[in-house]
């Protein structure tokens, strides 16, 4: 059953009822403090779950949508197993069953149709606490040849959340979550800065116009400004990674506020180690888990390093679409691929549809940063009850984002060509290069000039020449390539004039 009808099946027979009448074929019935409900026969999700796929009917994006903070919580379940084992708190055959569901749940994505509870949702991420702790325990019973719902052998909360709250569980899978997403987004942008660095060598000798306030300026080459857009890009992946890495810290056993009410004085650090060797990565519980279970301001940091990136990728977007704008009416100094018909009414016209997405889904990244913003705000006391909303704005922002950036670089940046012809003649009726003749000329005269060349429609090069204001062999020089787009070269040259 696909999560959508099995989310279906949790409104319909959703029926609070108290009755010793047994269910209808298909069925089981599972309790819980507000009475008896119907659970398909053989679904892997119990009464916490139904009642919360039955509460939340809202984006209809499911937590099992989101598989790698689905495996990080189920990681974080495997570390309290394997505590709880050691500690002499949970017997090793419960242990064992437990253990071996997760590694079921960790290496298939069979079950992903399980974790059917929407992931916008209230509770403070109870409710996914819930679905996680129902399915390792049906998958359990499962793989010992038993049914769905005996929890007699192994019950959800007693044993699978044994130790825990979901007020320290949920925030550590959403951090090592969100780290797990962030791997493929990094990806994506160091072959996004690749394909900026290829095309700047490429272009390395095209001679172009500067440009500042949307007016010519000083010149510079074409290959220049694809070095800075690679450049740009390199910077956000060093603030990507270094952010990130304060997510390595975590409250778990502080449980319910950090306190670390109902576990061994042992657990916390126990359990931060075991969930260390488990990922592979440098986990560090947090030197006060109370102020840690009630703080997100890790996720805001982050996510204002999101919104940065998808800024800087809208930025550079517009720029590639003003470029590359004509053809024969706009700059046209690069031609973008052409991907798809562009109008369907306007034959033989192509648009930049790949840098339009960009710039769409860079302000959608944006709004997610203010919601969460405001969620990091609406926190109170030793809990944020709002962190189902933030891991939603992070785990888009990353999917969004990652896809983004894969589309720019392989449908637009890869197959970028510049018109050189075009580069050319526009560069040679600047008027911004009048600059390059300051240090000799002066400034006024070269206002003088550059007021001259506009009005009369002629170049720079021509008014210099016929005032003999310098020969063409001087001018020549002091508007070398090199002189032009590189200062330090452009200093020592003119000093040997």
């Amino acid at each position: 059953m696909t999560p959508s009808a099995l989310q279906s099946d949790a409104l319909t027979d959703m029926m609070p009822q108290q009755t010793d009448m047994p269910p209808p074929a298909g069925f089981r019935v599972e309790k819980d403090l507000l009475g008896d409900v119907r659970i398909p026969a053989t679904a892997l999700w119990g009464v916490h779950t139904s009642r919360a796929a039955a509460n939340f009917p809202i984006s209809g994006e499911t937590i099992g949508a989101f598989p790698k903070f689905i495996r990080a919580f189920v990681t974080v379940k495997q570390a309290a197993a394997r505590t709880n084992r050691a500690l002499g708190y949970l017997d090793q055959k419960r242990a064992d069953l437990i253990e071996a569901a997760c590694e079921a749940l960790l290496k298939s994505d069979d079950y992903r149709g399980s974790f059917i509870v929407d992931a916008m949702q209230g509770g403070a991420g109870t409710s996914t606490n819930m679905n996680v702790n129902e399915v390792i325990a049906n998958v359990a019973l499962k793989l010992e040849g038993k049914k769905p719902g005996d929890y007699r052998i192994l019950h959800p909360n007693d044993h699978v959340n044994m130790a825990q709250s979901t007020n320290d569980v949920y925030p550590t899978a959403l951090r090592l979550g969100v780290l797990a997403a962030t791997g493929p987004l990094l990806a994506a942008l160091e072959d996004l800065a690749c394909a900026f660095g290829k095309k700047a060598d490429e272009f390395a000798s095209i001679l172009k116009v500067g440009r500042t306030q949307l007016r010519d300026a000083v010149p510079m080459t074409l290959g220049q400004e694809f070095r800075a857009f690679q450049h740009a890009i390199e910077t956000e992946i060093r603030h990507i990674r270094d952010q990130s890495a304060t997510f390595l810290t975590v409250n778990l056993g502080g449980t319910a506020i950090g306190t670390g009410l109902n576990t061994d004085p042992r657990y916390a650090d126990a359990v931060v180690a075991e969930l260390g060797k488990l990922t592979g990565l440098a986990v560090a519980g947090a030197a006060d888990r109370i102020e840690a279970t009630s703080d997100v301001g890790a996720f805001v940091l982050f996510s204002g390093v999101l919104k940065r990136l998808a800024l800087k990728l809208s930025k550079i977007s517009s720029d590639l679409r003003l470029l590359s704008s004509g053809p024969r009416a706009g700059i046209g100094e690069i031609t973008l691929p052409a991907v798809q018909a562009g109008s369907s009414i306007m034959p033989g016209k192509i648009n930049p549809v790949i840098p339009e997405a960009v710039n769409q889904i860079a302000y959608l990244v944006a709004g997610y940063d203010v919601t969460l913003g405001m969620c990091a705000e609406g926190g109170q006391f030793q809990l944020n009850p709002f962190e189902p909303m933030i891991g939603y704005c992070l785990f888009s922002s990353l999917k969004t984002l990652t896809s983004a950036v894969t589309l720019l670089t392989t449908k637009c940046v890869a197959g970028i060509a510049a018109d050189a012809d075009q580069c050319r003649y526009l560069f040679e009726r600047n008027i911004g290069i009048v600059t390059a003749l300051v240090p000799v000329l002066g400034y006024d005269t070269c206002s003088q000039i550059a007021r001259r060349a506009l009005s009369e429609n002629r170049t720079v090069s021509e008014l210099v020449l016929q005032e003999k204001l310098l020969s063409e062999t001087e001018l020549a020089h002091l508007l070398r390539p090199e002189f032009l787009t590189q200062p330090n070269v452009g200093r020592a040259s003119a000093a040997t004039m």
